[in-house]
């Protein structure tokens, strides 16, 4: 079958189109074509509805789901964004979009639609992605088809009007760690027709309905996927908000279980049990073996020490990932975070909030993670990203890609709440 999205008539096709509407003319394969953009079309669509114009040519109609024999089904929506209510014949409202969300989410079993229909392109569509050369994805492009997209999660979504080629790496349809997986989508804007740029206009491709997939195969994510464009939009929104509010930017915990129960985690409602002792001032149990981090060991690089307090000490990483990747260590041989007593906690508190200022005044905020896995001692890596460039949450989109990649499962601790809770 032959899709077309965009503006199906020319300029000059009264006469060509003629030959078409008398049967002079055929075309070879059943060809689908979304309604008109603009006031000068509109008469070529004498249904509103969706009717056959020519033979083996049919117009979708303003919106709706098509779905073919072999159970594929295209979601459509006909025209251009319009505020006003009821819209030109022209053009689709947010009561349009509205309508057609909901009488395809309301089916319990819906998972998405293999493919989606539309003529404008959808606002902000290049975020997290590679580049749409010379358009401006935050500029152009409509926020009501962005809203569909992200309602129906096509595999595949089709658009022209910019009259440039864009193909965009496929994007997730869920939020890792919180959702099951789900498909990607794949956005493809298509050029017009013999474009003197010789830019692509015709994609050709072979796709399998959803609902004849195997399921594991139809999750599977693809290497180059990245995060849904449009759910950035809205967590933006919400984001200016919160940084109005707050002065301090968020601080996101993660926590990597590695015992039998991983990826579960206990209730953290803050209520602490009827028997339990207010926590004791542990001395640092003794090294088993000779240790690279304990100041006292004749193995500490001590070269590398930048700062020693009275609990803890500072030390440049002795690989480190950057050349100011740096570390906070406990004086004593403490393995873990939850081990340390109430006065270590205090200067390692004081040694983050200087790291933080310090790496402000250079333009940078810091990543901190722990690592005690196959050590004895305590190490925090404190690794520093330029500010421009990595905001808190493109850090957690990062963080989160890379688990789901090297399939490591990760626990969110929620806010304001402290890892010895878990």
């Amino acid at each position: 079958m032959l899709l077309c999205v965009g503006n199906f008539f020319g300029a000059t096709s009264e006469a060509e189109w003629a030959e078409y509407r008398t049967g002079a003319k055929k075309a070879p394969i059943p060809t689908y074509v979304l309604g008109a953009n603009d006031q000068e079309t509109v008469s070529y669509f004498p249904d509103v509805s969706g009717c056959e114009l020519a033979e083996n040519i049919t117009y979708l109609g303003r919106r709706g789901l098509y779905s073919g024999t072999s159970g594929l089904q295209i979601a459509y929506l006909s025209g251009t964004e319009s505020q006003d209510e009821p819209a030109p014949d022209y053009s689709f409202s947010a009561k349009d979009v509205s309508e057609l969300k909901t009488s395809l989410l309301s089916n319990p079993n819906f998972k998405g639609v293999d493919i989606l229909l539309t003529s404008p392109w959808p606002r902000d569509v290049g975020t997290f992605a590679n580049s749409a050369g010379e358009i401006d994805t935050k500029k152009c492009g409509s926020k009501l088809v962005s809203d569909l997209a992200a309602s129906l999660k096509p595999r595949y979504h089709f658009a022209a009007l910019e009259k440039a080629y864009y193909e965009r790496l496929p994007y997730r349809n869920h939020t890792v760690l919180q959702e099951t997986p789900q498909h990607v989508s794949r956005f493809i804007a298509l050029a017009d027709v013999g474009n003197i740029s010789k830019k692509k206009y015709l994609y050709a491709f072979s796709i399998t309905p959803m609902s004849l997939m195997d399921p594991a195969e139809l999750v599977k994510q693809p290497q180059d996927v990245t995060e849904n464009p449009y759910q950035k939009s809205q967590k933006e929104a919400q984001k200016t908000k919160a940084r109005l509010c707050a002065e301090e930017e968020p601080a996101c915990q993660f926590f990597f279980d590695l015992n039998k129960h991983q990826g579960k985690k206990r209730p953290s409602d803050g209520k602490e049990t009827g028997n339990s002792q207010p926590k004791q001032a542990k001395k640092p149990p003794q090294p088993t073996g000779p240790c690279w981090f304990c100041l006292a060991s004749p193995d500490v690089e001590k070269h590398l020490v930048v700062s020693i307090g009275t609990h803890c000490y500072l030390a440049l990483a002795k690989g480190g990932l950057l050349p100011d990747h740096v570390l906070i260590l406990p004086i004593g041989h403490y393995q873990s975070v939850v081990d340390l007593s109430s006065e270590v906690v205090e200067e390692v508190t004081k040694y983050k909030s200087a790291l933080k200022e310090f790496f402000r005044s250079k333009g940078k905020r810091y990543v901190l993670f722990e690592r005690n896995y196959r050590s004895q001692h305590l190490q925090l890596q404190v690794i520093p990203v330029p500010l421009d460039h990595c905001t808190p949450e493109d850090i957690k989109e990062s963080f989160i890609a890379q688990a789901q990649e090297q399939q490591i499962e990760l626990v969110e601790i929620p806010e304001h709440s402290d890892i010895t809770q878990v």
